[in-house]
């Protein structure tokens, strides 16, 4: 019930994080009026969306080593633009947490299994 919670978690925070990406640059507080090129800053967010929809164990585990590239980038952000703009980074910056913390969460119950396989395996081989 708990693994269905993480993942949840993590589709949720990961399309969540795409769309405030888009809205930042294109509406709410575009670095120029108008909208700005900055919001191709999505495009390697897109590339797992897939992959984590699907609980894709490989995917979910690049993609949140990805997500800390954007929670650079929202504490950059956060901290030194003003207004709306700084709101929106603490706003990434808590995505990419609730991101990360769900991803790993979710796989810690596999990567226990295969490290208690592959143990299994050794004792095996070694006898």
């Amino acid at each position: 019930m708990m693994q269905k919670g993480f993942y949840v978690g993590s589709a949720a925070s990961l399309v969540l994080l795409i769309l405030l990406c888009v809205a930042w640059e294109l509406v709410l507080a575009p670095l120029r009026p108008g909208g700005s090129w900055l919001v191709l800053k999505v495009i390697p967010l897109l590339l797992p969306l897939r992959g984590v929809i699907k609980r894709d164990l490989y995917t979910m585990q690049w993609s949140s080593m990805l997500i800390l590239l954007y929670f650079a980038e929202g504490i950059v952000r956060a901290t030194s633009d003003k207004g709306l703009s700084a709101t929106l980074g603490w706003a990434e910056v808590a995505l990419t947490c609730v991101f990360f913390a769900c991803t790993i969460l979710y796989l810690r119950p596999f990567k226990k299994a295969a490290k208690k396989l592959a143990q299994q395996a050794i004792q095996k081989a070694s006898k």
